[in-house]
This record gives C-alpha cells, structure tokens and sequence, in this order.
C-alpha cells in the first residue's frame, strides 16, 4: 500500500460545564491564577458516561461523516490512559456499541502522546496490508483519576474524546499521514505518572514545562522534514493541549507564521489523548483549515513520550 490518509473526524464532550469559579468553590485558587499559568478557562467533566461511552459518541460520528459503514471497518485503535475498565479493552467496547464486526481491536497507553501513536499504529497497519480502513479515538475520562483536593493538578484536566476514520490511499495519491517521529525519556518517566490500584494524576509541572519547550520543537520540525513539508507551508499545528504557555513556547521555537495554532486548551483543558483530535475535529467542523491542507500534529507526556506526523487535513 502506498498510504493511508484521514477521512473525517469527529468529537465528543460532557455536557457538564466546569469553570474556574466553580473550582475556586472547593481550593484555593481563583480564575486569574489558572488563566494566567495554563491557559484554561472552563473543561467539560463526564458524570454518567465511560471512557467508551465517550469513545464511540465521537467514533460514531467520526464514521457517519466519512460516508463509510460499520460493515467497512477492520480495525479500532483507542489511545487512553484513564480506562478503569481494563477488560474487555476500550477498543474492543466501542466495535461493539458501534456494530463492527470482527476488527483488530486495541488500546494504546502513551498518556498525552496516545492519539499520534495510535494514528501511526494504524497508519502502518494500512501500509503493510494488515487493514483497509481503521478508525483511531483518543479518549479520556481524567475525572475519575483527579485529586480534586490538590490545586495544583486539579485545575488541568477535562474530558472528552476525539476519532478519525482512516483508510487507504488509492493507488497514485500522495499518502494523507506522513511518517512519524516517536520517542520517550523514559529517564524522567517519574514526573508525570499515574499509579496504584486507586490512582491519582501525580505531576512535577515544571519539570514537565522546561522539558516541553525547550526539547520539543525540533523533534516537531524533524515531522515536517520527514513528510517534505516546510514549516512556513503549514496550514495548521495541533500541539497536545496541555498548557498554553507550553503551546507558545513550542510555537516560537518552530517559527511556523501562516500556521492556525489550535488552542483548544481554554475552553476544554487538557483531555490527555483526546486532546489532538478533540482540537483538530473542532478546527475541520468550523472549517478553519482547508481541506488537503499540511497540518502537523504532536503529542507529548506521560513517559516522557511524544510523537507526531504531518497529515493533509480531511
């Protein structure tokens, strides 16, 4: 196979609104704080719903938007680091509320970076024959696995899910995925990390910060040269949403000026996995980027892993 390419996307958020007011209520902390340090002014937190009612709420309309059926469909990838439930995966949960018969059906755990390799996974299964058309969620539920007595996490994180329906490039089309640039510091595996039978998101957000903005560009520019696309040609660059400082920090690096930034970190906070595609499906809804236009995606966190491809917008 020549490649695979994203054929439509789509998104899922709670209906329950949750603003810095409302967590100022419970810690100590106020709305200038939060907007000043991350960026964030409201996130979305699920009450009734799982990680895979999430998931195939936004699959489904990744799929019904992609003029494809469930009967198309020969594999599920789903990136999450929040699942409480383990088994069945989540992946093998969305087939089934779906309709999707018989898929190679698999989670991905990269934390933040999930969504990139599991696009990629996806990605090579296409190249190598293994699948035909695949659909790729991020999805996160961080709700369950929030201390909300610790300020310092409590106000990051949201929930929400993203998909894309990925297919096949036919024969004498330029790929819609370039390759990827993945990775880890597993050295400083310990300053984002989520363990224990009954676990909370623990983080040293500084250390997290400094290594985000200063190593991180570069493996982003190496994306770009991968796929032969020059920066100054990019149409749009969806960072995972963790910070908004992080974001422009990683954007003034790259020096990237036609480029739409998404910054969907104000309005949804950091949603781990579902992140990049929550912020890219909302960028395609409203239009923003032309469709077959370049658009760098990277993911980065837990791990310390990243990765990230250029893919031509659907």
């Amino acid at each position: 196979m020549a490649g695979s390419r994203i054929l439509s996307m789509g998104h899922y958020q709670p209906s329950r609104l949750v603003t810095n007011d409302d967590l100022a209520a419970i810690v100590d902390t106020n709305d200038e704080w939060i907007r000043d340090r991350v960026g964030i002014v409201t996130r979305r937190i699920a009450e009734g719903e799982t990680v895979a009612d999430m998931a195939a709420s936004a699959a489904g309309k990744a799929l019904a938007a992609s003029g494809l059926t469930a009967a198309d469909i020969d594999m599920v990838v789903v990136a999450t680091c929040s699942s409480i439930d383990r088994c069945p995966n989540v992946a093998s949960r969305v087939a089934s509320k779906l309709g999707i018969a018989a898929p190679a059906a698999m989670d991905v755990n990269t934390a933040c970076s999930g969504f990139s390799y599991a696009l990629s996974t996806a990605d090579h299964a296409i190249r190598a024959g293994a699948a035909h058309n695949a659909i790729v969620i991020g999805a996160e539920k961080l709700s369950d696995i929030t201390d909300w007595s610790d300020r310092s996490t409590c106000v990051l994180f949201g929930d929400a899910a993203g998909a894309a329906v990925v297919t096949a490039a036919p024969d004498g089309e330029e790929p819609g995925i370039g390759p990827v640039v993945w990775g880890s510091a597993p050295e400083k595996g310990d300053v984002l990390k989520i363990e224990g039978w009954q676990p909370y998101i623990q983080q040293e957000g500084q250390t997290v910060f400094r290594w985000a903005t200063t190593m991180l560009a570069p493996l982003a520019r190496q994306a770009c040269e991968r796929a032969g696309v020059a920066l100054e040609d990019l149409a749009a660059f969806v960072p995972h949403q963790a910070n908004a400082r992080i974001i422009d920090g990683i954007v003034k690096r790259l020096g990237i000026p036609n480029a739409v930034i998404a910054k969907d970190i104000v309005e949804s906070g950091n949603t781990s996995a579902a992140s990049v595609p929550l912020a890219l499906s909302k960028l395609v809804e409203r239009r923003e980027v032309p469709s077959g236009a370049p658009v760098l995606l990277f993911g980065f966190g837990g791990g310390l892993t990243y990765a990230g491809q250029v893919i031509r917008c659907p």
